[in-house]
């Protein structure tokens, strides 16, 4: 098998290539790209020109192994190895080319290394609520013509309406074109190949270390509270990369949290109502991590990804559900409970016996109005076992 080159390309085409670039495309025998990307390559490169059908991933590996005893090159827009197909098709020879981002600032004069980089190609919009803070400024790779709107809107809805918007056009082309705004005024499509910069300005903060305000969530009632919420999360301690099985996922907002704490986080939330199932998948799309998986029925569960981490809310008492999530465990996986009821609790204190861990009681007291004056008002108790793998190992 012929090793497989991967080009990068801007929209100037050939004449952006650097010469190590020209040569790896004059000596491949097949070219595979799309068709705005193979249109850029002159007539003289001879190779055979094979476009990606829609959609492009699932047609990967078919390509590829159509192609693997001939000399291959893929073309890919930009830095193949920043959101691009390079790290999607294995050990592969690499030839870079400037980011859209790197294009960018350095059209704005942002340092790339303070910019924070969401891409919507191919992924839901709902990914820029997690980076909108005040002062923040951020880079969105646009899907189409279409998302500069989307994102304008999504932004307003936030509160941070005020917030400048520098859609940059066909960056690197010689037609490359910039069109400045405000978010709540922003009208029109742009061209589809374009990146969004933006500078945040509102006062709305949702920060992404555990413990937003209860009233972030549309919630029947069935929520940790914001305190526990805190505690339960620094317990179950998020880490990049890994994943939580949240079960009894009520409002959704300890995945929803864990998820906000890393981009590379992720959450699978476990709940058998219907109706809060749907509205843990709105929580996790205005709170910016719309990817949360959220399985609709009753808990044990079979077949999931094996968990980092997991947190039971809700359902203790069932039979077989501590087994369960401690059989589910990897070795170093960390189980929390919180417990709310005696017959829940006696559930913990069995397992605490057989597995040690940590047990905690909290008692959140919130300040609230008593006539003219105000007042303590106790909340229920939660009793948290939290409980590492590796310490029976």
């Amino acid at each position: 098998m012929k090793a497989v080159t991967v080009v990068g390309i801007g929209a100037e085409g050939w004449d952006g290539l650097t010469a190590v670039a020209q040569r790896a495309l004059r000596e491949a025998e097949v070219l595979l790209g799309s068709r705005r990307q193979l249109d850029l390559v002159p007539a003289e490169v001879a190779a055979q020109r094979v476009v990606w059908p829609s959609p492009m991933m699932p047609a990967v590996p078919g390509l590829l192994e159509a192609y693997r005893d001939r000399g291959l090159c893929v073309l890919a827009s930009g830095d193949p190895m920043f959101y691009g197909i390079g790290s999607q098709i294995g050990p592969v020879r690499v030839i870079t080319h400037p980011s859209s981002v790197s294009l960018a600032c350095a059209r704005l004069g942002w340092a790339v290394q303070d910019v924070e980089v969401i891409s919507a190609v191919g992924r839901p919009i709902e990914l820029v609520n997690a980076a909108v803070h005040p002062g923040r400024r951020l880079m969105v790779l646009s899907a189409n013509g279409d998302t500069p709107g989307q994102v304008a809107e999504l932004l307003t809805e936030r509160g941070y309406g005020e917030s400048r918007m520098t859609v940059l056009e066909r960056l690197g082309d010689a037609a490359a074109s910039q069109v400045e705004g405000i978010a709540g005024q922003w009208r029109g499509p742009s061209d589809p190949l374009n990146v969004i910069a933006i500078e945040c300005v509102g006062t709305k903060l949702l920060p992404n270390v555990p413990g937003l305000p209860d009233e972030a969530y549309e919630s029947d009632g069935q929520l940790t509270k914001r305190e526990v919420r805190a505690i339960t999360l620094s317990r179950l301690a998020p880490v990049p990369g890994q994943l939580l099985w949240d079960v009894g996922g009520g409002a959704g907002s300890i995945a929803i949290e864990w998820a906000r704490t890393h981009p590379s986080c992720r959450a699978i939330t476990i709940e058998r109502d219907a109706t809060r199932a749907a509205r843990i998948s709105r929580n996790a799309a205005e709170l910016g991590v719309p990817r949360i998986e959220v399985v609709e029925a009753k808990a044990p569960v079979d077949g999931l990804e094996t968990p980092d981490a997991i947190f039971i809310g809700g359902g203790l008492t069932a039979p077989g559900m501590a087994e369960w999530a401690w059989d589910a465990l990897r070795p170093g996986g960390r189980l929390v409970v919180n417990a709310v009821t005696v017959e829940s609790e006696a559930v913990v204190a069995r397992w605490h016996a057989r597995l040690g861990g940590d047990l905690v009681r909290i008692s959140i007291t919130r300040g609230s109005p008593v006539g003219g004056f105000t007042g303590w008002r106790p909340l229920m108790p939660v009793t948290i076992w939290s409980v590492t793998k590796e310490d029976q190992q």
